[in-house]
């Protein structure tokens, strides 16, 4: 089946365009003047022209069938139950959503002869590998329902680029964070809201674990890019580099002002002792290349914090 974008393929379908990063890589689209589809569970705020909007399940057989059609450049699928306690709690419903909605909307890219699948990954996908470096090789051994069903869809996207010719792209997302995120409950809203209101943070353990954390910018360039690069297979999308939770902490106190007292909580089991990530080879494969630093990012986080309190 050719895979030849023709004039007539001209729009971009977003999964999950009304979440947190779908605003923004909508945005991203929309300022390249590439028509979007978004279709989400809620309802898009940010309409307009060249932004056609399908509100559904993606579950339900028609509602796919409105979002993807024969115009369809591209699908970029970002919705997802991606809680990782939720997942241990309801694998059923994260495979459902994770696993059985990937596999049909490749059946209609298929059906459609649609040339581009790019796919929110995670590092999840990898387990656990201590202080170790995270690369795009290392084989997949997830630990929590979350990261098997986003391992089970980044082989489903291997099977249809290696039979129908399908160029499909799984990007790795470390933990993302920017404006737009006040309905999230990670560690760096969780910051924010506390330093808004005078009050402290609680912190697993001593505080020397150590995450990436990648601006949502630099998210919708990585994706922007590989969309143009033609490249199948994984791609982490981070800062490459990884700061310890108390390092978060001092760079929120350096960027608001606040005092952000900490209390230590007995930490979880499962909590991961580092995520320490390579994005050498996304340079490589998309041409991805972190740009936006720690201190900056949360300045524009936290004027993104403030402006919800005037």
């Amino acid at each position: 089946m050719a895979r030849t974008q023709g004039p007539d393929r001209t729009s971009v379908v977003v999964t999950g365009g009304s979440g947190f990063i779908g605003r923004a890589l909508v945005r991203g689209f929309r300022d390249r003047g590439v028509p979007v589809t978004v279709v989400d569970r809620l309802p898009f705020p940010d309409g307009g022209a060249g932004v056609r909007v399908v509100t559904g399940d993606l579950r339900e057989a028609a509602v796919r069938e409105e979002a993807v059609t024969p115009e369809t450049a591209g699908i970029v699928h970002l919705a997802a139950l991606t809680s990782v306690l939720r997942s241990v709690e309801l694998p059923e419903d994260t495979f459902a959503d994770n696993v059985l909605v990937t596999q049909e909307l490749l059946e209609l890219a298929r059906r459609h002869a649609v040339p581009k699948f790019l796919l929110a990954s995670t590092n999840a996908v990898i387990g656990n590998v201590g202080t170790a470096t995270i690369t795009p090789d290392l084989p997949l051994r997830p630990l929590t329902p979350y990261g098997a069903t986003k391992a089970a869809c980044e082989m489903l996207l291997s099977g249809y680029a290696g039979a129908y010719g399908l160029t499909a792209c799984a990007l790795r997302f470390t933990n993302v964070y920017g404006p737009g995120m006040s309905h999230k409950d990670s560690f760096v809203p969780r910051m924010m809201r506390a330093a808004l209101g005078g009050t402290g943070v609680k912190i697993y353990g001593d505080g020397r674990q150590r995450r990436d954390l990648v601006h949502v910018d630099d998210v919708v360039r990585a994706v922007l890019l590989a969309w143009d690069s033609g490249y199948s297979g994984p791609a982490i999308v981070g800062a490459g580099r990884s700061v310890s939770v108390l390092e978060m902490v001092e760079a929120v106190r350096e960027v608001t002002g606040a005092e952000l007292p900490v209390e230590h909580v007995e930490a979880p089991a499962g909590e991961m002792p580092a995520v320490v990530v390579d994005v050498s080879g996304s340079a490589e494969t998309i041409g991805y290349r972190p740009s936006v630093s720690l201190t900056d990012g949360l300045a524009t986080a936290w004027k993104y914090f403030s402006g919800l309190t005037t």
